[in-house]
């Protein structure tokens, strides 16, 4: 389950540095501290002091930090977090490639839930689809979305989604698709702006050779097929 309290995930912090961190001199002769950055979704691992000290890509490219840092997301020592980070890539003083940290922020992994276990009438209000795509690597099926939302007297507002699995058909040469859909309740929120919000998939939870994700979106439903074996 992923709730959402009209927020956009790392958006308000990259703008941030972008406005802050970049003039125009810099940009335009190529030499300014982003002209060179890069933006994965990522495995960040934490050392035991709660550091981040190295990533792995979804292109399954690990590198150290330049310097092992502190995040607010990283709770609990010796884990791995999935994150969207923005980094430049450089070598260090022994010509090791390395990432020098920008920006980073965690991205939601939802559980599966099997329709007959889901709690709550199936809701599948629209949202505005911008991508899905797997990991090179076939461990995640990401998803880039925007959630319409508003300001509310209701504090207590969230919207929520899940996602939620149909069924698992099997076919004549024993082949097995896995069907899902996106579950989203909006809440009563108003929609006046887009909040954009990401999710990884683990693809492990699915146990098919192939997987149909459909969303139903402001244009009607859009269906993803992705092949996992």
């Amino acid at each position: 389950m992923v709730v959402v309290k009209v927020i956009s995930y790392l958006l308000p912090l990259t703008s941030y540095l972008f406005l802050a961190g970049c003039t125009q001199d810099a940009y335009e002769k190529g030499e300014g501290k982003y002209s060179l950055m890069r933006a994965d979704f990522v495995e960040a691992r934490a050392n035991t002091e709660k550091q981040i000290d190295q990533i792995t890509t979804d292109e399954g490219e690990q590198l150290p930090a330049s310097r092992p840092f502190t995040a607010k997301l990283v709770v609990t020592p010796d884990s791995v977090y999935r994150c969207i980070l923005y980094y430049n890539k450089v070598r260090d003083e022994k010509g090791q490639e390395v990432f020098e940290p920008i920006s980073i922020g965690q991205v939601p992994c939802p559980k599966i839930t099997p329709i007959s276990e889901l709690d709550k009438e199936m809701k599948t209000d629209p949202v505005k689809f911008e991508s899905a795509w797997l990991s090179k690597t076939g461990k995640y099926l990401n998803l880039s979305l925007y959630l319409m939302t508003g300001t509310t007297d209701d504090d207590e507002a969230t919207q929520t989604l899940h996602v939620v699995q149909d069924t698992i058909m099997t076919h004549p040469d024993a082949s097995r698709t896995c069907y899902l859909r996106l579950y989203h309740d909006q809440a009563g929120l108003p929609e006046y702006y887009s909040s954009q919000v990401y999710a990884s998939i683990l693809t492990s939870q699915i146990e098919a050779d192939s997987v149909c994700f459909t969303i139903n979106t402001y244009k009607g439903p859009v269906t993803k097929s992705f092949s996992l074996r």
